[in-house]
């Protein structure tokens, strides 16, 4: 421990979620600033009480002098949505706004990454099992990197850093997506209210645009370039992003067909494929993936 350095202090031994991503969110505002800092893993009282920041040990949760502990008897930070808080989401309340830019992109990494961990951390179900596999989550993830009772040579320390190095780039590439969809929202809807057949919105660029779109009752397909391959796509607006069920299928005698047989049986002499789960089909040109949207709507 380097006296000099600012502390961010956690417990040591294992490890989960919460504070891989609670120690990811404070290593990458200090670095926006270019503050020099070191995590330390440890229950020591004495170092736990000397920290700068404090989370998932401690047994003190006070916002003002950043402790971050949420284990404690009588803790009752909770969202409005029930959600209990961890320590991931009591320092992304706190300092969302330095590391996001602005409350929407905040509020959209909350929902999307921050609170699904913290449900997980907490005991709170987000998903029923309707199979005999269950969801594979960040979680599991974290908890394949703790050393197996075989590995005598690994650490648990040493596995947590490289999971924080992890979580920071996901948790900034998280940031950046959110941030790319606020600037595609203004977009997208100025495209929707102009566009002719408001059930076939064409794009200009591929922007998300499923959370906005589903806002509007009309929209069945969208049509957009593809950069990879210099072809055009046209997928169909599922009836709700969460689900992969869509508002209005492909024909199912399209599924699965390449090339020349969905050339044949659509008549779109430029058509390449069309995916079997009838959700997604691609051509060549921006005029054959609008004539097979249209062809769809029939």
């Amino acid at each position: 421990m380097e006296t000099n350095k600012i502390k961010l202090v956690t417990h040591n031994g294992s490890f989960h979620a919460d504070d891989v991503f609670a120690a990811a969110a404070l290593s990458l505002m200090l670095e926006k600033t270019g503050k020099n800092f070191e995590i330390i893993r440890t229950r020591n009282p004495e170092i736990v009480n000397s920290g700068d920041y404090v989370f998932d040990v401690g047994g003190i949760y006070d916002k003002e002098k950043d402790k971050f502990d949420h284990h404690q008897v009588g803790f009752k930070e909770k969202r409005e949505n029930g959600i209990w808080y961890s320590s991931f989401g009591l320092v992304w309340e706190k300092y969302s706004l330095e590391l996001s830019g602005s409350e929407k992109i905040a509020g959209i990494v909350e929902k999307h990454l921050v609170a699904p961990i913290d449900a997980f951390d907490c005991g709170f179900d987000l998903v029923e099992n309707k199979y005999d596999v269950s969801p594979y989550f960040i979680e599991h993830f974290f908890m394949a990197m703790t050393p197996t009772w075989t590995e005598k040579n690994v650490s648990n320390d040493e596995m947590f850093f490289k999971c924080v190095e992890v979580a920071k780039e996901i948790l900034s590439r998280e940031i950046i997506h959110a941030r790319d969809s606020v600037l595609a929202e203004e977009k997208v809807i100025s495209i929707y209210q102009n566009a002719e057949d408001k059930r076939i919105i064409i794009m200009d660029q591929n922007y998300p645009c499923e959370d906005t779109l589903n806002n509007f009752p009309e929209p069945l397909f969208v049509i957009y370039p593809r950069a990879t391959d210099n072809s055009w796509g046209v997928r169909a607006v599922r009836e709700d992003p969460k689900t992969f069920k869509n508002r209005k299928d492909f024909p199912k005698s399209w599924a699965g067909l390449k090339d020349e047989e969905l050339q044949k049986i659509t008549g779109v002499s430029d058509a390449v494929f069309c995916h079997k789960g009838l959700f997604m089909a691609v051509a060549k040109s921006k005029e054959g993936v609008i004539k097979l949207a249209e062809l769809a709507l029939k």
